[in-house]
């Protein structure tokens, strides 16, 4: 008896195993800016940068695995006209949280190896303090979005008892 419970439970299959995945990108984006925000520090505030765009890359490569295993399970929901409205929009807004965190990730990218790349030219000492700023602004809107999807689906879990399938 020891013994089994020291395994692992089987993963679900593809379709139910959306539940698993989606907490990951999302803890993880909603970290990064913190990293980013410490990465304004002087002298160490680099390491913090860097590790602000592990964590977006990390989140954002998980938004994509959440995005399909989300699409897999939806097929097997009912539709019903309470929940299907609330799905789509669930769906619709995901969809649009991925490409918008691909698009901050490869931002965030070029704020901090672009100076390195343009090496000759010299820019105003407030340049990258504004351009930083305002990328996290764009980062918060984007952060609403995301809470915004997880919210839709609690409801879609705890409002309307959509669930995933697992195998037993």
């Amino acid at each position: 008896m020891l013994a089994s419970a020291l395994l692992p439970p089987p993963l679900p299959p593809w379709d139910g195993i959306h539940p698993l995945i989606v907490h990951f990108p999302i803890a993880l984006l909603l970290a990064a800016p913190l990293f980013v925000l410490l990465g304004f520090l002087p002298k160490v505030g680099r390491g913090f940068a860097l590790a602000g765009l592990v964590l977006m890359a990390l989140g954002t490569i998980g938004a994509y695995v959440a995005v399909e295993t989300g699409e897999a399970g939806a097929e097997l929901v009912t539709r019903t006209p309470e929940i299907a409205p609330v799905l789509q929009q669930h769906q619709n807004l995901a969809d649009a949280v991925r490409v918008l965190f691909t698009i901050l990730t490869v931002v965030w990218a070029v704020l901090l190896f672009g100076p390195a790349l343009l090496k000759n030219k010299k820019l105003p000492p407030a340049v990258p303090v504004v351009a930083k700023t305002v990328f996290l602004v764009g980062y918060l809107l984007c952060a609403v979005l995301l809470a915004n999807v997880g919210h839709l689906g609690g409801r879609l879990v705890h409002e309307y008892g959509v669930q995933a399938w697992f195998a037993k």
